[in-house]
């Protein structure tokens, strides 16, 4: 028996909590050619919160499997960690009942340069499995989660890092799920110190791409006007990590000046599969930095009344404060300004690299096999799971000690960070003690010590000025939120 795509779409609307699930086709928001579908879910009783999502692909059908996999990524995961049992204590007194492998340290997850982490202080812990031997290992919570609205019992000041969507995958088995979201940790950690702000200007030659949907959407692109440009951010582990970025030739035919500030990321073993999925997600952004951050005149219209009534029937949830007056200020310039602003980084050409020399191992179109590979990619890592299984649908949620992320937006950086950052002769790094007020110590575990020769520092003031501007390019408000509230409905910042 065949499976459609409406029967996966069926399969997994049918694991979501309850609550009524719709969707809408954005495609013609813009002219690149790629579907982009919006899927969103909404529950009358309260009980769970808002939630929407965005799926790209070649074709509407796939597209809009995608949005609905994403929405279930996002709610059976907050689901599943309502089922898990919290448990209190220090690291120092879980591992001295639970001995090492039973909890994890967390220096090793990585956190902020200058946390006052303490061991010998209390905080909240949730199980996860490690997905090598099925051993259940404690993980501060935040770590978790994906959305702070999933730990509302936990008390925020207690939290080592801002919870965010990391390591997150979904799929029709476990081995899927796992394996997007290893994908998805692979890639922040290639690009945590080598896009946006800190891009490399290493722009990939696509002469020998030979994947034929690919070669067709990158012409198709090139005579709509956009000029595509992928860059490449690392080859760690011998994966290609890569992101595509790009502008409308003449700034008047964008569908919005936002649209300009897209990316698509991608990490993946095989460079042709990487290189598609960044571009079909660069083209998908273009349509989802409108929807999200457009004023309600050009968004309302995209969408039914029903719609709309899901939408206002939640209040607008509280927002980074950063990033919404940064998004704000964005929204209010043209798209040559925005151009302007995001030439001497995201858009700057400092070299070329030929696609033909990037990592390449194809094969890996079975789930099994592309996990397979991954792990042994990683092979010295933990790899830790909280895995949601709906029967119909399967989310994870994957966390990699040493891995890193967020050292741009949140100070959080770890040994492998820093030997990057002084591979590149950054200044935002040292070793030995913060030599200048903004210079934090860098929590490295004893491995991290020995790694480096001592301590080292990160400065977060200068972290902070290289950012400057184009902090909305790493955090976001939420869809609608600045539209919402520039129409008058009430939003808490914090």
């Amino acid at each position: 028996m065949t499976t459609s795509f409406d029967d996966v779409t069926a399969a997994l609307d049918a694991a979501l909590p309850p609550g009524e699930v719709g969707d809408v086709e954005l495609s013609a928001a813009d002219r690149t050619g790629v579907a982009v579908v919006a899927a969103d879910h909404a529950d009358p009783a309260g009980e769970w919160p808002r939630s929407g999502a965005f799926g790209y692909g070649l074709t509407v059908e796939r597209a809009r499997v995608a949005a609905h996999a994403e929405l279930a990524e996002e709610m059976l995961l907050a689901r599943r960690l309502r089922e898990l049992e919290p448990v209190r204590g220090s690291y120092t007194e879980l591992r001295a009942a639970r001995g090492d492998d039973g909890v994890v340290d967390p220096v090793a997850l990585v956190l902020p340069a200058g946390t006052g982490y303490d061991p010998d202080a209390a905080r909240w812990w949730l199980p996860t499995t490690r997905w090598r031997t099925g051993e259940e290992v404690l993980v501060p919570a935040e770590f978790a989660a994906a959305y702070p609205v999933d730990l509302d019992w936990q008390p925020a000041e207690e939290r080592l890092i801002t919870v965010i969507t990391n390591g997150c995958g979904a799929g029709d088995t476990a081995e899927r799920a796992v394996g997007h979201a290893l994908g998805e940790v692979l890639q922040r950690d290639g690009n945590a110190t080598a896009f946006r702000a800190l891009d490399r200007g290493i722009v990939i030659d696509t002469d020998g791409v030979t994947d034929p949907d690919t070669r067709r959407l990158l012409d198709h692109l090139a005579d709509a006007g956009i000029t595509v440009v992928p860059k490449l951010a690392s080859t760690a582990f011998g994966v290609t990590d890569l992101h595509v970025v790009g502008y409308d030739t003449d700034p008047a035919d964008a569908p919005h000046p936002i649209s300009v500030t897209a990316c698509g990321e991608a990490a993946h073993p095989d460079r042709e599969e990487a290189l598609q999925k960044a571009l079909l997600e660069f083209c998908s952004a273009r349509v989802r930095k409108l929807v999200a951050h457009a004023d309600l005149d050009t968004v309302g219209p995209l969408f039914d009344d029903r719609y709309w009534e899901r939408e206002r029937a939640h209040p607008v949830p509280s927002q980074e404060r950063r990033a919404f007056e940064a998004m704000a200020d964005w929204i209010a310039r043209g798209p040559a300004e925005l151009r302007e602003l995001l030439e001497p980084t995201v858009l700057a050409r400092r070299g070329r690299v030929a696609f033909t020399d990037l990592p390449h191992t194809p094969g890996l179109d079975e789930p099994g096999a592309l996990l397979d590979d991954l792990l042994a990619r990683l092979d010295g890592f933990d790899v830790l799971t909280v895995v949601a299984d709906a029967g119909s649908a399967v989310t994870a949620k994957v966390i990699v000690p040493g891995l890193e992320v967020e050292t741009m937006s949140y100070g959080r950086i770890g040994a492998r960070g820093v030997e990057r950052l002084l591979a590149r002769g950054s200044d935002l790094v040292g070793l030995g003690d913060p030599p200048r007020p903004g210079a934090q110590p860098v929590a490295l575990t004893a491995e991290g010590r020995e790694r480096l020769g001592g301590p080292a520092w990160l400065d977060r003031a200068a972290v902070d000025r290289t950012v400057g501007e184009l902090y909305p390019l790493y955090r976001e408000p939420s869809r609608h939120a600045r539209a919402r509230a520039a129409a008058g409905e009430p939003v808490d910042l914090r």
